[in-house]
């Protein structure tokens, strides 16, 4: 059964669009700018719950040994995944920020402060900060499983009609919107539980958006996309579904390692 409506399958093709969320705030009456939480098209926060409806035989259960079908993976990325060790399953290095939510998880979204998103996850008890400032570069923070995540809201092109205004469209605004979030500096990890690599050269994009069922329930998908020179031949695209519900649900915390 397809879950999902017909007129969100662009969006799967990397088309972000949120056609159901509210506008986007005005600045406060000061004049300054909004801050990340205040200028927030779509509201992310709450609890989520992921719908596993695509890829059960690789996200809900450890694929065998040298199972990578579907991933992009070159010679040297098959090499490593051939080299996996069947008793390392559950080890931490399968809850990286390029595969954690593809985990079956909940997802707990906060935020922390105006200028900060934390995701905290049950599976692998894993917690992930996608901050609205750019960190400073320096090539001294360490490298981790979640690196580091730099976020910012996208939103349609708003004009109004009008003398001068070249290419202006008529009628009113568009609402809506989606997150952005780009990561660097991690620490590689697996793709799959199966030992499926990503290198520390990695990098991930992901695209957040939501939209209402027709029974009113709240969705999120989260597009991802891992970049990886050194193990992918090209850019491994993969959506997570997630389904809003009531905070405090069930929410069960199993840390990652080896023989969870």
């Amino acid at each position: 059964m397809r879950l999902l409506p017909p007129r969100y399958a662009a969006f799967l093709a990397l088309t972000a669009v949120a056609a159901t969320a509210p506008a986007q705030p005005t600045a406060p009456p000061s004049g300054a700018p909004a801050t990340p939480r205040a200028a927030a098209p779509i509201d992310l926060t709450g609890q989520w719950v992921a719908i596993v409806n695509e890829d059960w035989r690789w996200r809900m259960v450890t694929p065998p040994k040298g199972d990578v079908a579907s991933v992009p993976l070159n010679a040297e990325g098959r090499r490593i995944a051939e080299a996996w060790d069947p008793a390392s399953d559950g080890d931490c290095s399968a809850y990286g920020a390029a595969a954690l939510l593809r985990m079956p998880t909940r997802l707990r979204i906060r935020w922390d402060g105006e200028q900060r998103l934390v995701i905290e996850t049950d599976a692998g008890r894993q917690t992930r900060i996608l901050d609205f400032t750019t960190p400073p570069v320096d090539g001294t923070a360490p490298r981790s499983l979640q690196g580091q995540s730099v976020a910012r809201w996208v939103t349609p092109a708003r004009a109004a009609a009008g003398p001068g205004l070249a290419g202006a469209v008529a009628g009113p605004q568009r609402g809506g919107g989606y997150l952005d979030v780009r990561t660097t500096n991690l620490s590689g990890g697996w793709l799959r539980r199966n030992g499926v690599p990503y290198s520390e050269d990695a990098q991930v994009t992901e695209y957040f958006t939501t939209f209402a069922a027709p029974n009113d329930s709240a969705w999120l998908v989260v597009t991802t996309i891992v970049d990886d020179p050194r193990y992918l031949t090209q850019r491994y695209i993969v959506s997570n579904h997630f389904r809003r519900e009531p905070v405090g649900g069930r929410w069960s915390p199993r840390a990652c390692g080896v023989a969870q």
